[in-house]
């Protein structure tokens, strides 16, 4: 799913090597001694090559950027089709795919933090499920009707209702340079609709490409709110819950199966005519193909965040997120035939800026509260919080 770890809104992995502080730092136990360095053998001398790429930064952040343009190009070239009207039901599949994975590789002990599925737990977990379908279903639909540029531009916004979101109900706090990219990104999104509607006029079919950009953006503007409730809701909750970001995964996509299995035999058209529409024969198995890859993306970007994260920095991390921006929309350029205009690049370039300043922006809160006496609890934003209540 598209925010199934989205590269955005994640509770990214905990450190495989070791605990962390809440900033980031290595926490050591000061009443250990340190442990006698041992002496290299022949057998060791000679690093094996998984160990170079495990712990290489320029390969763990190509593989993150990788996974998190392939999850958006795919998705798009799924419910792109002319005739698609299956979302429900594509959804259900990623989340069957995606648990089935979890659980495959728990057996085969690459996961070895996974707790066993409570049902106390999943109860009380399950209302954050249901805005996680609702975040994940109007974000597909907005995909459906928009260009991967404008989806991706539109997206920022998302940033700017969690922010002032975490200030009405955490105390939190908007700094200038955060301000400057909130505006950056509003701009971005102007000029980005500005130059779909442009283009839409021009076209022959003018009314019918105008609906669609109406459609997609009322889908995009329900994401926008959607996933803030997700991120804000999921932030009071897993505190209390102990969740780990295996559990968080495995809860998500677990529990929204029967929802989502539910929704599309009630709403979605399951007659022979209609899933042959869906599903023509030149495409349909490109279109599986596609739907099963989603499922393992997910996991893919959850583990590669976690990579990023552990052999570089969560600065580092944070800027390759926002750099992350502009080859994900270039993406659509190449792949869908996205419209290039000097509207729709400058919308693209804006947006990258925002993305970079608002980055910025939080490296330069971060290394502030790094500064200041600990007399009082700091406040964090949520993705902090959460990243911090997960590990503790």
């Amino acid at each position: 799913m598209t925010d199934k770890k989205n590269e955005d809104f994640s509770i990214r992995m905990g450190d495989v090597s070791g605990s962390r502080s809440p900033y980031g730092e290595r926490e050591k136990d000061p009443f250990m001694p340190p442990r006698p360095a041992r002496t290299p053998s022949h057998h060791t001398s000679i690093p094996l090559p998984i160990s170079k790429i495990e712990n290489s930064p320029p390969i763990s952040v190509l593989a993150y950027c990788l996974s998190s343009i392939s999850m958006t190009v795919v998705n798009k070239y799924v419910v792109s089709g002319s005739a698609w009207n299956l979302n429900f039901f594509y959804l259900a599949v990623q989340s069957v795919v995606c648990i089935v994975t979890i659980l495959a590789c728990k057996q085969m002990g690459m996961i070895k933090n996974l707790a066993p599925f409570d049902v106390a737990k999943g109860k009380r977990w399950f209302p954050i499920s249901l805005l996680l379908v609702g975040m994940i279903y109007t974000s597909i639909k907005a995909l459906q009707f928009l260009s991967v540029p404008v989806y991706t531009i539109f997206k920022n916004l998302t940033i700017i209702v969690i922010a002032y979101g975490e200030v009405l109900w955490f105390g939190g706090s908007v700094t200038p340079l955060a301000l400057l990219s909130f505006g950056l990104m509003v701009l971005s999104s102007v000029v980005a609709a500005w130059a779909d509607t442009a283009h839409a006029s021009s076209t022959p079919e003018a009314a019918a490409a105008l609906a669609t950009l109406n459609a997609g953006y009322a889908w995009m503007g329900l994401n926008v709110f959607c996933t803030a409730s997700y991120i804000l809701g999921m932030r009071k909750v897993i505190k209390n819950m102990n969740f780990k970001d295996w559990d968080t995964m495995f809860y998500n996509n677990l529990l929204t199966i029967p929802v989502l299995i539910i929704c599309s035999l009630l709403v979605e058209d399951w007659s022979s005519e209609n899933l042959a529409k869906n599903f023509p024969p030149e495409s349909r198995n490109a279109l599986f193909l596609g739907m099963i890859y989603s499922g393992t993306a997910a996991i893919f970007i959850s583990y590669c965040s976690a990579w990023c994260i552990r052999v570089t920095s969560s600065t580092t991390y944070s800027m390759v997120g926002a750099l992350n921006k502009l080859p994900i929309a270039i993406s659509g350029l190449v792949f869908f035939s996205a419209p290039v205009t000097v509207g729709s690049v400058s919308a693209i370039l804006i947006g990258f800026v925002s993305g970079i300043v608002y980055a910025w922006a939080k490296v330069r809160q971060s290394e502030v509260a790094k500064n200041v006496l600990p007399t009082s609890q700091p406040t964090m934003s949520a993705s902090s919080q959460s990243n911090r209540d997960a590990n503790s």
